[in-house]
């Protein structure tokens, strides 16, 4: 297996052109592991078990594998491949729905402070149409095998008998797997909004809702929309899907009446998308990631679990 993308400048400040090479493959790790997993937290356990894994060898073995950034990846592809069969048993326990861990823009991250080699690594997630929220929802729906195999081959590049080496099937099996993924990400697709259109929008959202003008919400909802919340037990979040724009407008003007204090709402780019950030004191409370087709948002995700909150508590 060889490695499908250059690697970022060295993380680790150790004079050891090895070592380098070695921690340098340490953003594609993160890019992979939370394209799979959709949580940072569990990208994060991720990368650290492959490096484990690599200094668990002896130098000696270490010397023997001929592309070790290859070696990386199918581990930390294997890993994942794990996490993602456990992580359904897990979910049927969750409390309420379970939405992917929202991500800033690296120029927001920690109020505008963009990296260096001390960043979360939250802040060396490429951002780019493969990271949506609405795609990995789409991702979600997806058997683990079939998530691995696409996100392999089609976002990554990797060909399929490599993928094969991850997944533990035929290349054939795997070009298959990706088939069927590829098929729900376009029958999830619809025409493409402008991202400034897509913001003037959640502009427009984000006053109306301030403004408790239940009227212009709706207008700017799709009727059909779908609204989900992720409190994961933790805080107050609907525990099923509220359908309908009539009803997500009613919902949101509930709930900013029956609020211990005043909320304020920044606009964030939430996965590469525009969205809302709400804080409440000073405190980040919430994440809401918007799904908008044509001139109508047709999905919000608002995720306040404060776990998932984590790499927005300074932004």
């Amino acid at each position: 297996m060889t490695t499908r993308t250059s690697s970022t400048p060295s993380e680790a400040d150790h004079g050891d052109p090895g070592l380098d090479a070695i921690m340098s493959e340490r953003r594609q790790l993160i890019n992979l592991a939370y394209r799979l997993l959709g949580s940072l937290a569990d990208a994060e356990d991720v990368v650290q078990e492959t490096y484990a894994r690599w200094y668990a060898m002896s130098p000696g073995q270490r010397d023997r594998i001929e592309t070790p950034g290859a070696w990386l990846t199918k581990v930390s592809g294997r890993i994942c491949l794990d996490l993602l069969g456990s992580a359904r048993a897990r979910r049927e326990s969750y409390v309420g729905e379970w939405v992917p861990e929202p991500l800033p823009d690296r120029t927001e991250w920690i109020g505008g402070r963009s990296g260096g080699a001390n960043a979360d690594p939250a802040d060396r997630v490429t951002l780019d149409e493969s990271i949506t929220m609405a795609f990995l929802v789409v991702l979600e729906s997806m058997t683990p095998a079939e998530r691995v195999a696409f996100i392999l081959h089609d976002v990554f590049r990797y060909p399929f008998a490599e993928v094969a080496e991850v997944v533990g099937r035929t290349p054939a099996a795997c070009r298959q797997l990706a088939s069927s993924a590829r098929r729900r990400v376009h029958a999830s697709q619809e025409f493409a909004t402008p991202k400034a259109r897509q913001a003037d929008i959640v502009r427009h959202f984000k006053e109306a809702w301030e403004a408790k003008d239940v009227e212009a919400l709706v207008g700017l909802l799709d009727p059909d929309a779908t609204a989900i919340g992720d409190g994961g037990g933790l805080v107050s979040a609907a525990l099923h899907p509220v359908e309908g724009g009539d009803r997500i407008a009613h919902g949101l003007v509930h709930v900013f009446d029956h609020a211990a204090s005043a909320v304020t709402f920044l606009e964030r780019t939430v996965n590469g998308q525009p969205g809302l950030v709400a804080q409440q004191d000073g405190v980040t409370i919430s994440v809401i990631a918007f799904d908008v087709a044509g001139d109508r948002i047709k999905h919000i995700w608002a995720v306040r679990n404060p776990e998932k909150l984590r790499p927005w508590t300074t932004c």
